[in-house]
């Protein structure tokens, strides 16, 4: 048998919240499938079943909206998802060039998931930042005005686990996981990384022995 996705009271009580800010329960699809990709970096048919149940509509239905929008991925993601838009602005600023670099950075099969499991790449038909290309995404954050040298040091850092740089806009999620529980609207990232940069700052104060006293 399958395992259960939506399995601790957390999770359960994390669908119950979502459903419970629509008038339609129908409308609460969407977030479901971002919630159950965040469990296991895809939208299993486990997932899409649960989900069904708790809207009361047919798994064909979450199958037809799951296998329809690029964001849901229907099989194993690695721990990073690399797209690389290939429409016309970002193709005629080198995106053809880019991904590319990618698929030779990344090796065979990264368009499943690499041999390390750390990333997934895709080819994105359209980004919608169109003024700012060619434009890359690393879990759902945008990088603009890619270059081959930027895209290498993106992959080099997130392969090593260390820091990478900083997105066009915004903060970068963690991972593909975190990434679909912030588009579940379970988790603030804004707030999480404030808050951190607020921890950083007092731990900073603290050990040069500043503050009142």
């Amino acid at each position: 048998m399958a395992d259960v996705v939506f399995a601790t009271p957390e999770l359960q009580e994390q669908a119950a919240s979502i459903i419970a800010r629509y008038p339609s329960t129908r409308s609460a699809l969407m977030p479901l499938l971002y919630l159950a990709q965040s469990v296991q970096g895809h939208v299993s048919s486990e997932g899409m079943r649960e989900i069904a149940l708790l809207l009361d509509i047919t798994t064909a239905e979450v199958e037809a909206v799951a296998s329809f929008y690029t964001m849901f991925r229907m099989g194993p993601t690695g721990t990073h998802l690399l797209d690389v838009c290939t429409n016309v602005s970002c193709k005629l600023r080198g995106a053809d060039e880019l991904l590319a670099c990618a698929k030779e950075a990344l090796g065979p099969g990264c368009e499943g998931v690499t041999e390390d499991g750390v990333f997934t790449l895709h080819e994105e038909e359209c980004l919608g930042a169109c003024e700012t290309a060619p434009v890359v995404q690393v879990n759902f954050a945008n990088y603009d005005n890619v270059t081959r040298e930027q895209l290498l040091d993106i992959v080099e850092k997130l392969r090593a686990g260390e820091e990478p740089p900083a997105p066009s806009r915004g903060p970068l999620p963690k991972d593909f996981k975190e990434a679909s529980r912030v588009l579940a609207g379970v988790q603030d990232l804004f707030a999480s990384t404030s808050s951190a940069a607020s921890a950083a700052s007092a731990a900073s104060v603290t050990s040069e022995g500043g503050g009142a006293g």
